[in-house]
């Protein structure tokens, strides 16, 4: 199940569960993380006691998450959902990582564990304009692919290129490992009209603060200062964490805050519809695809 921010796509799920003794399985790269839940719009607990939820909050904020590494993780949690006789249900935004589940990805070979902390540290230094200038030097290939400011993109990029001496381009360009054999989609994608979804983005960001997003907020910069949390990456990347950031910090008002989060949230949500309009397309293993 997929869908842009904001359209419902967990509530949906957890109704799909309750009627098909099911399980969902997260493919949010945000979700993942065991850190600010009301700000990437995690299940609440009392939620996932309606229904097995697998994937949510089960990695700590410092660490990366590749597509690679979701679909191994997804595979199992399906597996094990499957060997129990219930349902999985996936359910997220991040379409890279379904389309992967789906399609198979290329076999990029495991990258030394000590170079990605190096990375972010150095693209903390840098900024991302510097980061990417600098990155272009070394693969102006997959530099002119990726946007100066997709941070985690970039890292990756230069992730590969210096852990396996090849551009990501170069082993994007490989046939991508088969998905698992026997395995058939059916796919439902949310597509809220405009004018309803941006609503429901500005609505659902007034419900975070409501439920304690700037608090939240507060304790990850505090957990930041003591290096307890990364500044870069991983669950910092959710939508209004940077402007609560900047608020906090004394250098906007609460109400510009909560605007720049909103219209980053709209943004990204047409985005997300824009991509899943041209990417989620018919395949062998898929049984259906249904637009809402």
């Amino acid at each position: 199940m997929a869908g842009p921010t904001a359209s419902g796509k967990s509530a949906l799920a957890i109704e799909k569960a309750q009627k098909m003794n099911g399980v969902v399985i997260n493919a949010d790269a945000l979700q993942i993380y065991n850190a600010l839940p009301i700000l990437t719009a995690q299940p609440t607990a009392e939620e996932q006691t309606l229904t097995p939820h697998k994937l949510y909050g089960c990695r700590p904020p410092g660490t990366a998450c590749s597509a690679t590494d979701w679909v191994r993780e997804a595979v199992s949690a399906i597996t094990e959902t499957l060997q129990a006789g219930q349902m999985p249900i996936v359910v997220g935004g991040t379409g890279l990582y379904l389309k992967a589940l789906m399609q198979g990805l290329s076999d990029i070979p495991d990258i030394s564990a000590d170079i990605r902390p190096r990375l972010i540290e150095q693209q903390r230094m840098m900024g991302n304009p510097a980061f990417h200038q600098a990155f272009s030097a070394v693969d102006p290939v997959m530099a002119a692919r990726l946007h100066p400011n997709d941070t985690q993109r970039l890292i990756r990029a230069w992730e590969v290129w210096e852990g396996t001496g090849k551009s990501l381009a170069v082993w994007q360009s490989h046939p991508p490992a088969p998905p698992q054999p026997g395995w058939r989609f059916a796919i439902t994608i949310l597509e809220p009209k405009r004018d309803a979804l941006y609503a429901r983005c500005n609505q659902r960001f007034i419900r975070m603060m409501a439920e304690g997003a700037l608090e939240e907020v507060k304790g990850y910069m505090e957990m930041i200062k003591q290096r307890q949390a990364p500044a870069q990456g991983g669950a910092t990347q959710a939508l209004g964490f940077i402007p609560l950031c900047a608020h906090l910090r004394g250098e906007i008002s609460l109400d510009q805050a909560i605007e720049r989060a909103q219209a980053d949230t709209r943004h990204y949500a047409k985005r997300q519809v824009t991509w899943l309009r041209h990417q989620i397309a018919p395949a062998e293993n898929v049984v259906s695809i249904t637009r809402l």
